[in-house]
C-alpha cells in the first residue's frame, strides 16, 4: 500500500512584516560570526528559532537512526516513542536542513535547542561540515548538530523496522503522535532529497503502513510558515 506524501510549504526565514534589524555602526564592535546548526529530525520542518537563513545538504559520515527513546515530544514514561539519532558510519551520508543564525538569534536558538534537545531529549552537540545541496555552494560549513549517543540513558538502540514501526504506532508525547514524526521525516526526504536514500527510514515507514488499517494525512503543513519559536512542539 502506498502513501501519496504531503507537498511541504516554504519556511521563510523572518517571519512577513517584520523589520530589519538594524545595521551595526562603524564605531561598534564587529559583528559575531553567524552559526549553523544542522537537522536531521524534527528540526527539518519545525525549528522553532528564528533563523536568518536555511540551505538543504548533507553531512558525511554517519547514518541516521530510530534508536534514541523519547519520553516526552513523542512519547511517555510508559510507552517511549522512536526519534532519531546519528551513527558513525564512514561511507553514509545524512540530509537535513542547515539553519543560520545571527547575532541576538544564536543565543536565543541555542538556549531553546538545549532545552528541547538536551535536557528533554538526552542529547549531546558535535561539530560537523555540512555541505548545501546548492549547485554554486563552494566550501563545505561547520554547523553545530544535536546526537544521542548510546550512553545517555533514553537510547533503546537498534531493533527491527517492524518492532520499531509498532513502537512509533503505539507512542504519543507532549508534540503529537510518534507516527506524525516518521511521516514528515519521510515527506522531507521526497521532496527535499528526491535523489538520496535512506533505507532505514522508508523501510520503517513501509512497516507501519503494512500495519495501519488505513493511512490519514496530517492536517498541518510539512513546514511551518514562520521561523517563530514553538514552545510545545519538536
Amino acid at each position: 500500500m502506498k502513501r501519496d506524501p504531503q507537498r511541504p510549504q516554504e519556511c521563510p526565514g523572518r517571519p512577513q512584516g517584520q523589520p530589519e534589524p538594524p545595521s551595526s555602526s562603524p564605531a561598534s564592535s564587529s559583528p559575531e560570526p553567524p552559526l549553523w546548526i544542522f537537522g536531521y529530525g524534527s528540526l527539518v520542518w519545525r525549528p522553532g528559532f528564528e533563523f536568518t537563513s536555511r540551505k538543504v545538504g548533507f553531512i558525511r559520515g554517519y547514518s541516521r537512526r530510530f534508536w534514541q527513546g523519547d519520553t516526552f515530544h513523542r512519547g511517555s514514561e510508559k510507552a517511549p516513542g522512536r526519534v532519531v539519532t546519528l551513527m558513525e558510519d564512514g561511507g553514509a551520508c545524512t540530509w537535513g536542513v542547515a539553519y543560520e543564525v545571527c547575532g541576538e538569534q544564536i543565543a536565543a536558538s541555542l538556549q531553546y535547542l538545549n532545552m528541547r534537545e538536551a535536557v528533554l531529549g538526552g542529547y549531546d552537540t558535535k561539530l560537523v561540515k555540512f555541505h548545501p545541496q546548492d549547485k554554486d555552494a563552494e566550501e563545505p560549513i561547520q554547523a553545530l548538530v544535536y546526537i544521542a549517543t548510546p550512553q545517555n540513558p533514553s537510547y533503546l538502540g537498534p531493533a527491527s523496522e517492524e518492532d520499531i514501526a509498532a513502537q512509533i504506532m503505539a507512542s504519543s508525547g507532549c508534540a503529537g503522535h510518534n507516527i506524525e514524526y516518521l511521516l514528515r521525516l519521510a515527506d522531507f526526504m521526497r521532496y527535499f532529497c528526491p535523489q538520496a536514500e535512506d533505507k532505514h527510514l522508508f523501510s520503517i515507514e513501509e512497516a507501519l503502513i503494512s500495519i495501519l488499517p488505513c493511512m490519514c494525512h496530517t492536517e498541518e503543513p510539512l513546514e511551518e510558515t514562520s521561523s517563530v519559536p514553538q514552545k510545545t512542539k519538536s
